[in-house]
C-alpha cells in the first residue's frame, strides 16, 4: 500500500520498500534545487517611498487638495455614498431607492459623456464641460429627495462624518503627477530597509 509524506515544499508520494527505509534522501525533495541560490553575506535592500505627508505651505496644501479633488473626486463622493447607503437602510427604504435612482443616472450620465466625447457633433453642440453643470445637480437633487422622505438627519450626519475623512485624505496625500515632482522630492520620506 501506499502513504502520503508532506514535505515542506510539497507531496511525496512514497511506496513502503527496503530501498526507501534505507535511503530517505531518494524519496526527498532535493530544497538546494527548489531554494533560489542568494549569498549570506550580500545585503538586500528595497525603498519604499510615502505618499503621504504635511504640506509646508497653505499654497501648497490648497493646490493639493484641488488636485486631490480633481484625481480622487469620484472616490470620495462613492465613499460617501456608501456610507449614506448604509445609515439609510434600516429606516429609510425609499430614501434608499431615490438614493440609487441618482447614482443611476449620474453613473449612465458619465458613460454617455465617455462614449460621445470624440465626437464632432458632441464638440461642436457643447463647447464646455458639462460635468461641472450636471453632477452638482444631481447631487442637489439627491439632497433635496433625502430631505424630502424625511432622512436629511442621516445625510447631515453622514457629511459630518466623511467630509473630514476626505479633508485629510486630500490634504495629506501626495500626487503622483509630474508637476508635482518637486514637491514629492522634498515631502516624502523614504523608508529603507537593509537586510
Amino acid at each position: 500500500h501506499t502513504h502520503i509524506n508532506m514535505a515542506s515544499y510539497g507531496a511525496v508520494v512514497q511506496r513502503p520498500s527496503a530501498t526507501s527505509a534505507n535511503h530517505p534522501s531518494q524519496t526527498q525533495p532535493d530544497e538546494s534545487k527548489q531554494l533560489p541560490n542568494f549569498e549570506k553575506n550580500q545585503p538586500f535592500s528595497f525603498q519604499v517611498t510615502c505618499p503621504v505627508s504635511i504640506p509646508t505651505t497653505p499654497e501648497s496644501a490648497a493646490t493639493r487638495i484641488i488636485k486631490n479633488l480633481g484625481k480622487f473626486g469620484l472616490y470620495y463622493a462613492e465613499f460617501v455614498w456608501i456610507v449614506l447607503f448604509i445609515a439609510l437602510i434600516p429606516k429609510r427604504k425609499v430614501s434608499v431607492v431615490y438614493l440609487v435612482a441618482f447614482k443611476e443616472v449620474a453613473v449612465l450620465y458619465l458613460i454617455l459623456l465617455r462614449a460621445v466625447a470624440n465626437s464632432v457633433l458632441f464638440r461642436w453642440l457643447i463647447a464646455f464641460d458639462t460635468r461641472l453643470i450636471v453632477l452638482p445637480l444631481l447631487a442637489i437633487g439627491t439632497c433635496v429627495a433625502l430631505i424630502l422622505t424625511n432622512a436629511g438627519i442621516h445625510l447631515v450626519i453622514t457629511l459630518a462624518a466623511t467630509l473630514p475623512i476626505i479633508l485629510a485624505h486630500a490634504v495629506l496625500w501626495i500626487a503622483e503627477d509630474s508637476s508635482f515632482n518637486d514637491e514629492t522630492n522634498q515631502e516624502s520620506v523614504p523608508f529603507v530597509h537593509t537586510v
